[in-house]
């Protein structure tokens, strides 16, 4: 399946990307080894990625942007995580959908 690229008037959008993407996607494994005996699939780990950024302010850059500072802290994001991850452990998606 291919993905359109977004645009607008000629303009293409793709390349604007939430900086808290990577910082989660990062912190994930850590704060997942946490919780020895959850064992998230496929669909559990999208979904604990995707409220993690839910939760939080996006923080969004364009190629060549200067970021000064940071007012997400790795703190916030550990915090988000590990709400997320309760959060999807006791509703996992692939028991809702059964």
């Amino acid at each position: 399946m291919s993905q359109k690229s977004l645009e607008v008037n000629g303009v293409p959008l793709g390349g604007i990307r939430n900086r808290n993407e990577e910082r989660v996607s990062k912190l994930m494994p850590k704060v997942l080894g946490e919780f020895l005996d959850y064992k998230p699939s496929y669909l559990d780990i999208q979904d604990i990625y995707a409220l993690t950024l839910n939760n939080l302010p996006p923080r969004y850059k364009q190629s060549g942007s200067i970021i000064i500072r940071e007012p997400v802290s790795d703190e916030e994001i550990l915090r988000e995580l590990r709400q997320a991850i309760n959060k999807v452990e006791m509703a996992p998606t692939s028991r809702l959908e059964g």
